[in-house]
């Protein structure tokens, strides 16, 4: 990654994504805590249909303390891996209760404690509800890094955060993360990129272009 390509990615996605945030719904911490342990492998959008009937029947975290772990799997069945979340979110909401008063944790390895909390979501949580400086890497991420020359296609997740950590400023972490998601989801797709009308496909490393 040279300092130009750099500098002319960063434009781009600072002229094209500027009020770029995330897209889960939620009002209170709890709520985007369990919305993001839903996210994986589930889009934002059934994420929030899901959420938004589950938080409307249980709308205090007293409340979500008497659904039952069925109860969960039946809000979440349209979502992949539906029975998993629902055991982790039951889980997750008992021990938040009995170890951080209900409180979502702001400290990493507190919040890797939590069922269902990986390090992408545990750096989505600091980075929303702390405002911490920190890069999830999801799909999108990994994707646009590694086009983009942030990374290289072999690279794992956790070497792809290592390598935008250094690269970055610190300061833009949070928005550099927000801007290449919507970057990838909208734009430089997985399966359909829009090529032809991206101004950096002649820095893209994507072997399969669709030119």
């Amino acid at each position: 990654m040279t300092k130009a390509n750099k500098e002319r990615i960063l434009a781009f996605l600072d002229k094209e994504y500027s009020d770029a945030k995330g897209e889960l719904e939620y009002t209170k911490d709890y709520e985007l805590l369990i919305a993001v342990v839903l996210s994986a492998q589930s889009t934002d959008v059934a994420v929030n249909n899901v959420t938004r009937k589950l938080f409307a029947k249980y709308p205090t975290f007293e409340s979500l303390l008497n659904v039952k772990e069925a109860q969960f799997a039946a809000y979440f069945k349209t979502l992949g891996l539906y029975r998993n979340k629902a055991k982790h979110v039951y889980n997750l909401i008992h021990l938040l209760n009995e170890h951080h008063n209900g409180v979502v944790p702001s400290a990493k390895e507190e919040l890797l404690k939590l069922p269902g909390v990986g390090v992408k979501t545990a750096n989505v949580v600091r980075a929303e509800l702390f405002n911490i400086p920190e890069i999830a890497v999801d799909t999108h991420v990994s994707r646009i890094a590694r086009r983009l020359g942030f990374a290289k296609f072999s690279d794992d997740v956790t070497i792809i955060e290592a390598k935008l950590r250094k690269v970055l400023p610190k300061e833009r972490y949070i928005k550099t993360h927000h801007q290449m998601i919507h970057f990838g989801r909208y734009f430089c797709k997985a399966q359909s990129p829009l090529c032809k009308k991206c101004p950096l496909v002649d820095i893209c490393k994507e072997p399969n272009k669709k030119l």
